[in-house]
């Protein structure tokens, strides 16, 4: 492959595949230190198959440094580089934080008044994360730490990394200073390469791509008999990827502490991009594991001769792995015992 010298253009994002290192290029998690700040401690990872490796060989990353002069744009906010590779034997997502530039300083003229710390989320599941180590007094932190998330090859289309940066003010407080997403289904999954890449942190981002459609939800659970009732009923602006009304069926996995106990789907609807399913599903549930439950609903396009896509997902379930309104469903769900409540979701 044509070796490209790397440049920093003046907007958008400048991906570099690197030579896959050796076993040395992550060490292990022995040398990885605790955030300075008692206020700012890293999370117990809760993240099943997620931890964090710890710092890297910066000489891996050279390729980084020679960018430290760059034109700032207007209300600029920011900068990270990272790095992402993904090894498909072992489903392993390795994501690297490299460093940040330019970050806002909280006094005029101050350049040593920012305190920053990162955290990286995987979404949809936005309710735990890994941190990074606590840097002091710098709009120029330097990281170079390394985690790894398990993921499977299925799923890594439907996952987007967040990256969250936090500046902390003398009273402790953590600030958010912005956000940068990198959606994993522009990652080459097979090629077992690492991306080296940068993102302007925004004050705000959407993270959900384009608008997927909505389903029609419902969910009852009984405590007496253990169980729980799914009901997928309709759904309505669904996108096929020919821009002709698809196919469309929908899949049921209901997890426990993040893995799968049954899995059910529905029939087939053709040609509509406003299917109507009304089907109802049970699952064994008991009551002890309500809080460490969650429900996968995806929504697939069926292809004949070809391989099913994944048309978009929402994820219902306890504290640990809902949020917004999905968690609310799931919490309207326990409140009231043996009553249907539906909502829609947007995928």
């Amino acid at each position: 492959m044509k070796q490209i010298p790397f440049t920093v253009p003046t907007q958008g994002t400048s991906p570099r595949r690197l030579d896959r290192g050796s076993s040395e290029d992550f060490p292990s998690a022995g040398g990885l230190s605790e955030p300075s700040s008692p206020n700012v401690k890293r999370p117990s990872v809760e993240i099943p198959g997620a931890y964090a490796l710890g710092s890297i060989d910066p000489s891996l990353y050279k390729i980084v440094d020679e960018d430290d002069d760059y034109e700032v744009p207007p209300d600029h906010i920011g900068r990270i580089w990272f790095a992402v590779e993904y090894e498909r034997e072992t489903e392993k997502l390795l994501v690297t934080l490299i460093k940040a530039k330019h970050l806002p300083v909280r006094q005029f003229g101050n350049n040593s008044s920012c305190d920053p710390f990162a955290r990286i989320y995987l979404i949809p599941d936005e309710r735990r994360y890994l941190q990074s180590k606590f840097k002091k007094k710098t709009c120029n932190p330097k990281f170079e730490e390394s985690y790894v998330f398990q993921v499977s090859y299925r799923s890594l289309q439907d996952r987007v990394l967040k990256f969250t940066v936090f500046d902390v003010d003398r009273h402790k407080r953590h600030n958010v200073i912005g956000h940068a997403l990198y959606p994993l289904k522009d990652h080459d999954g097979e090629s077992n390469e690492r991306l080296v890449m940068w993102r302007d942190l925004d004050r705000e981002v959407a993270e959900s791509g384009a608008d997927k459609g909505e389903l029609l939800v419902s969910l009852s659970y009984n405590n007496h008999l253990e169980r729980l009732t799914v009901g997928i009923f309709e759904a309505k602006m669904m996108k096929s990827e020919g821009g002709t009304p698809g196919d469309f069926y929908v899949k049921i996995c209901l997890l426990v502490q993040n893995k799968i106990v049954k899995s059910k789907k529905t029939d087939v609807v053709k040609k509509s991009e406003c299917p109507n399913f009304n089907e109802s599903f049970t699952f064994k549930l008991p009551v002890t594991q309500l809080d460490s439950a969650s429900l996968s609903i995806t929504a697939m396009q069926h292809s004949s001769g070809h391989k099913d896509k994944v048309v978009g997902r929402v994820i219902l379930g306890s504290f640990m792995f809902a949020r917004g309104k999905e968690l609310d469903h799931w919490n309207e769900m326990v409140a009231n015992q043996k009553e249907q409540i539906t909502h829609w979701h947007p995928l």
